[in-house]
């Protein structure tokens, strides 16, 4: 089972690093009741009404980096509402994950916090950037460099539950797959997670692009690390076989206003279906973990 499910009896009494070490051992930290304030009825009407229509992008986001909502147009009012509404949800996750796991967060990046307002099943997206494919994350927000990606999410459905899918977390998964797939360092260069030339080169235009004030220029910077976990995120869902394999699928379902989060570069995971979800997303550093051989990196290193 890849879910842990704490309710605020069990989310008071967990030892100091026990949901730290859940997550980095691959699991869902699952909350059946969001352990913070959601915004007020009146916002969340508004957000599932009013914005399916409005969207312009994959999904709707508030971008810290540049202090801007991207993915809506409109009425300049209606987008400050919007702005207001994942700034404030943003800093209310911040906050509970900095108590709630503080050896994680010390010195962490705060990222994009993404409402959903469409359902996940049937959007006849291509098949990198759909949901509904088990993967991965990798490749989205810049150079990682093997600092972790943490992601809450919350179901803003007052109804429907949330359905996910998983094939397992990372270790399994690159043991079994990583060959095929073209990321075990036996089918690739020696120390080809090593940064080269071009990429110091890449990272300093990106730095010199954000001292600028192109705030999400960091989007733009790559790494060799990185562009394997997208090589492998990708394959996984370019491959039918893959996608159709039943050995370790477990679907799990997030019932209306539960919370959720997980590494979403260690555990692989689907949407099958749901409408209107928050979605955060931290970089927490490698040098925080407490089990830093079960990071993705260090797994493809130990290779």
């Amino acid at each position: 089972m890849n879910l842990v499910s704490y309710t605020a009896e069990a989310l008071a009494a967990a030892a100091p690093c026990e949901i730290a070490d859940q997550l980095e051992g691959g699991r869902v930290v699952h909350f059946p009741v969001c352990p913070f304030e959601l915004p007020s009825d009146g916002d969340q009407k508004f957000l599932r009404d009013e914005l399916p229509g409005l969207l312009r992008l994959k999904n709707i986001s508030y971008h810290p980096e540049a202090d801007r909502v991207r993915g809506i147009e409109g009425d300049p009012a209606l987008v400050e509402r919007v702005h207001r509404l994942l700034l404030g949800h943003s800093r209310q996750v911040g906050q509970f994950l900095e108590e709630t796991v503080p050896t994680l967060t010390r010195n962490w990046t705060m990222g994009t916090c993404s409402f959903r307002p469409i359902q996940e099943q049937g959007r006849n997206l291509k098949p990198h950037a759909s949901n509904e494919l088990v993967h991965i994350d990798a490749g989205a927000y810049g150079a990682t460099n093997g600092d972790r990606i943490l992601r809450f999410f919350v179901n803003l459905n007052p109804s429907v539950d949330r359905v996910w899918a998983t094939k397992g977390a990372f270790p399994a998964l690159y043991e079994k797959y990583g060959n095929a797939a073209g990321i075990r360092s036996a089918t690739v260069a020696p120390n080809y997670l090593n940064k080269g030339p071009l990429d110091h080169l890449r990272t300093g235009i990106v730095r010199t692009l954000s001292a600028c004030g192109l705030k999400m220029a960091h989007v733009l910077d790559s790494s060799p690390y990185d562009r394997m976990m997208r090589q492998f995120h990708n394959f996984m869902k370019d491959t039918p076989e893959f996608q159709a394999d039943q050995d370790e699928h477990e679907e799990i379902r997030f019932g209306p206003f539960s919370a959720w989060m997980v590494f979403t570069d260690m555990l692989s995971h689907a949407s099958l279906s749901g409408q209107y979800a928050l979605v955060t997303t931290g970089i927490v550093p490698l040098a925080n973990c407490r089990l830093p051989e079960l990071a993705p990196i260090n797994i493809l290193r130990a290779a």
